[in-house]
């Protein structure tokens, strides 16, 4: 028989929770400068190919670019997502010099510049957020 989750032992309190709470606002927030409050990019696909382009230092295939936005199903709707990021400098596309039937893409620099100071801040709001979450549990 399943417990109600209102009756469940948390290992966690309820302080506790709404810290880790107030740290995805704060990330939400973050991510959101990054693109000058455009609420357009505040959205999976675009974390997940931004993050994924940060993480590879050279440039990809764009098919396999295509495959980082896991919450994309359509390999023709993911590359529109990309078309976007690449119409907005925040990718850049070029000619693949091994194939000329292939594009390879690459986080733009200042997007790469901004990405670094994202993840800067989201490591010390984590680190802020776990500081404050230890200190509550005593």
């Amino acid at each position: 028989m399943n417990t109600p989750d209102s009756a469940k032992k948390h290992t966690f309190t309820h302080n506790q929770h709404r810290e880790y709470l107030s740290l995805l606002d704060r990330l939400r927030d973050t991510w959101l400068e990054v693109f000058d409050g455009n609420r357009d990019f505040y959205q999976a696909h675009y974390w997940d190919l931004l993050a994924m382009m940060w993480w590879h230092e050279e440039p990809v295939r764009k098919t396999d670019a295509l495959g980082f936005m896991t919450s994309v199903k359509s390999p023709h709707t993911a590359a529109k997502y990309i078309d976007v990021t690449v119409a907005e400098g925040f990718i850049e596309e070029v000619e693949n010099p091994a194939d000329g039937r292939s594009r390879l893409l690459s986080l733009a620099p200042h997007m790469r510049a901004r990405m670094n100071d994202v993840l800067d801040g989201a490591l010390g709001e984590l680190i802020t957020t776990a500081q404050h979450i230890m200190a509550s549990r005593h």
